[in-house]
C-alpha cells in the first residue's frame, strides 16, 4: 500500500475524533507497552477496527485502532458478485453505506431469506466490486455515535486484501506485529450462491504469508461445519463464535437438523468437543457474567474456568464505552444513550474473570488498563 495514503488515512482518522473523557486524548494514541500481536493479556481486538470513533469497517477505523495499541483488527468478511472479499458486518448494504442515494442501484433492492430471517435492502453478492467501490461508508448508530458521522463520505468499503496491505504497512511504522481477526460471515448462505469463503479467505492469508498456527491471525464463525472445514486446510488458529442468546443454533446447524444450541457447545462436554477443531471461544460476554433483572452486572459463570480446562482461549465479545451498552453500575450520571460511562469498570470485571482477549469498539481504553504488557 502506498506510503502517503496511509498517512492520509491516519491523519483523517485522528482529525475527527472526539476521545472519550477517561482519559486526555494523547494517551489514546501513545504506549510504552509492548504490545505484538499475542504479547499481551487480555488480547485487545478492534470490533470493526476503532468503530467507537469512525465509521465502521473502513480503512480509517482499522489504522486508528492500530495506533491506539490493539494486538488484532478485526474485519468482517462477506462476498461480491465476481467472488471479492470485502469488509461489512452483513451482506445488506444499506445500513453502514450510502446505497441508498445511488440512484443507478435503486433496481438492486430486493428481499431475501439470510441465515433464515427474511431481510429487506440492497445485498452485497448483487454488486461487483468496482460497484461497491462506488459507495462511501457511514455511521451504522448515528444517534449513539453522532461523532462518527461527521466522517461519512470519507472512506470507501476495503477490500480484504487492502486491510492485509494496511496492516503490514503500519507494522513498519509501528515497530511491531499487528494480527488480523476476520469472521466469514453468513457461511452457509454465501456456499448455497455458489459463493463460498473459506477457501478465498485461506488461500489470501496464505498468500501473504500467513500460514500456520504462529502467524498473528484468528478466523471465526458462528456456524460449525465451516470451521472444521478451515480445519482441514489450514493451520490457522480458529474461532468458535456464540451467539447472544444461548438456545439459537448455528445456521448450519439448523440446516443439517442436528438440534445443536449454542447452550448445549457452552457445557463443559460441548467445550471440549470445540477444542478438537478450535483454538478459542468467542463468547457474547454475558456467558461469563450475566446481567440481572436490575441490567446490573451479576455473578461470573464457570464458562471461563470450563473453557480453559477444555484447552480454549477465552475471547468475548463486545465492550463499548456508551451508556447503551453499559451495565447499570457504569454508567454515568448523564443518562443519554450516547454518553460515556465507566467503560474501564465494566472491562476491568471481566479482565478479572480470567479472559485471555476481548473485542472492544474503543481499544485504546483496555489497551491503557490492562496490566503491563510482559
Amino acid at each position: 500500500m502506498d506510503r502517503s495514503l496511509v498517512g492520509w488515512i491516519l491523519v483523517t482518522a485522528v482529525c475527527s475524533l472526539n476521545f472519550i473523557s477517561t482519559a486526555p486524548a494523547s494517551l489514546s494514541l501513545q504506549t510504552s507497552q509492548k504490545r505484538d500481536a499475542d504479547s499481551c493479556n487480555p488480547l485487545v481486538i478492534a470490533h470493526r477496527g476503532a468503530s467507537g470513533y469512525i465509521p465502521e469497517h473502513t480503512l480509517g477505523a482499522y489504522a486508528l485502532a492500530i495506533t491506539m495499541g490493539a494486538n488484532y483488527v478485526e474485519p468482517d468478511l462477506v462476498m461480491s458478485a465476481d467472488g471479492h472479499l470485502i469488509a461489512r458486518h452483513d451482506n445488506e448494504l444499506s445500513l453502514t453505506t450510502d446505497v441508498a442515494l445511488h440512484p443507478e442501484f435503486a433496481n438492486r433492492y430486493r428481499k431475501q431469506t439470510v441465515d433464515g430471517l427474511e431481510m429487506s435492502g440492497w445485498f452485497t453478492e448483487d454488486f461487483t466490486l468496482a460497484e461497491l467501490k462506488t459507495l462511501r461508508a457511514i455511521e451504522r448508530i448515528p444517534d449513539i455515535r453522532p461523532g462518527n458521522a461527521r466522517m461519512d463520505g470519507a472512506f470507501d468499503i476495503p477490500t480484504f486484501q487492502e486491510i492485509i496491505d494496511l496492516v503490514r504497512s503500519l507494522e513498519i511504522s509501528e515497530r511491531r506485529t499487528i494480527g488480523i481477526y476476520p469472521e466469514i460471515k453468513h457461511g452457509t448462505h454465501f456456499q448455497r450462491l455458489g459463493l463460498a469463503m473459506e477457501r478465498p479467505v485461506v488461500e489470501t492469508f496464505h498468500k501473504n504469508g500467513y500460514v500456520n498456527s504462529s502467524a498473528p491471525v484468528f478466523i471465526q464463525s458462528f456456524e460449525v461445519s465451516n470451521l472444521k472445514e478451515l480445519k482441514e486446510i489450514t493451520q490457522l488458529r480458529l474461532i468458535q463464535l456464540f451467539s447472544s442468546n444461548p438456545l439459537n443454533q448455528p445456521f448450519d446447524q439448523t440446516v443439517a437438523s442436528t438440534g445443536l444450541t449454542y447452550q448445549d457447545m457452552a457445557t463443559p462436554d460441548g467445550l471440549k468437543e470445540i477444542a478438537t477443531y478450535a483454538h478459542a471461544v468467542g463468547p457474547d460476554k454475558n456467558y461469563i457474567i450475566p446481567r440481572t433483572a436490575n441490567d446490573t452486572l451479576g455473578e461470573p459463570t464457570s464458562f471461563v474456568q470450563d473453557a480453559h480446562a477444555a484447552g480454549l482461549e477465552v475471547h468475548p465479545y463486545t465492550f463499548r464505552a456508551e451508556n447503551s451498552f453499559l451495565p447499570a453500575e457504569f454508567r454515568s450520571k448523564d443518562l443519554s444513550k450516547e454518553a460515556i460511562g465507566d467503560f474501564s469498570g465494566e472491562l476491568k470485571a471481566f479482565i478479572a474473570t480470567g479472559i485471555d482477549g476481548l473485542f472492544a469498539d474503543q481499544p485504546d481504553v483496555p489497551v491503557r488498563i490492562r496490566d503491563i504488557c510482559l
